[in-house]
């Protein structure tokens, strides 16, 4: 790389314990690190990370079918909100067995927990304050937010959503 004038993009890995409330609820991992099923729709994960929009925080949640790391459906918005994360997915449903996310209080809502009961999808949770557990969808937004993020200086929502789009 140096031969070439080639700088990877990437940071030394940098892991931070922030003291957050997170679900307290006992809920099992049932996805217990099996990043690879044989089924889609088997095992959906998801995750919200922050990008600085016109100086101030917004929010993309991903819902990652973990069959072939697709992103069945995405969301930005200026909220930490998890209940994005169903709104118009292309997909019925129904054939979901499965959705993995960690505690975050984020993923804690009625409307989250009524999608599961209506939907008959089983939920996951990760350990507390074990980002391994969720390791594709972490190591998913250090993609994004070295190679799309970064570079980028996005001055709307709008502009934000429509550069997720292509």
């Amino acid at each position: 790389m140096k031969e070439n004038g080639l700088v990877s993009a990437y940071t030394i890995t940098q892991f931070n314990v922030h003291k957050r409330p997170c679900i307290e609820v006992i809920t099992p991992n049932y996805l217990n690190r099996e990043f690879n099923p044989e089924l889609p729709f088997k095992a959906i994960i998801s995750d919200l990370t922050y990008v600085r929009v016109a100086g101030k925080w917004n929010y993309i949640c991903l819902l990652t079918d973990l069959y072939n790391r697709e992103f069945i459906r995405y969301s930005c918005g200026r909220h930490k909100d998890a209940s994005l994360a169903f709104a118009k997915v292309k997909v019925n449903l129904k054939q979901i067995q499965l959705f993995h996310t960690d505690r975050g209080k984020e993923f804690k809502n009625r409307l989250i927990d009524e999608v599961m009961e209506t939907f008959e999808i089983k939920r996951s949770l990760s350990m507390k304050g074990c980002p391994y557990d969720n390791a594709v969808v972490e190591a998913t937004f250090k993609l994004i937010k070295t190679e799309f993020v970064k570079p980028h200086h996005f001055s709307s929502l709008v502009q934000l959503n429509n550069d997720l789009k292509t």
